[in-house]
């Protein structure tokens, strides 16, 4: 009989963990998501010409910490001269985690 109370204990256990570990994941923010953010940063230093996203995430290293991240890019007119950027989107925060000036 105990036996049996055991077993029962550890099945509902088991389940548990596996339920809760898949409520746990950090959700991933949708690309389009990602892309406001980088154009609502780049706005704030005067007007953008165009913007894009690569809507597949991929691995970003920087020094010793690495990022799954979406890759955007921006261009303006700065004094009529063309500048472009890529930016890396953390795809669990949000956070821009680097930004390259392309041209």
């Amino acid at each position: 009989m105990k036996g049996k109370y055991f077993l029962l204990g550890l099945s509902l256990g088991i389940a548990g963990t596996y339920l809760l570990n898949n409520q746990v994941k950090p959700a991933k923010i949708p690309s389009d998501k990602a892309l406001e953010i980088v154009k609502k940063a780049f706005k704030e230093k005067g007007p953008i010409d165009g913007s894009w996203i690569y809507t597949v995430p991929e691995t970003f290293a920087n020094d010793y910490v690495s990022y799954e991240v979406y890759k955007a890019g921006v261009s303006r007119t700065v004094d009529e001269v063309l500048e472009q950027y890529e930016a890396f989107i953390d795809i669990h925060s949000g956070t821009i985690v680097h930004v390259e000036k392309l041209s």
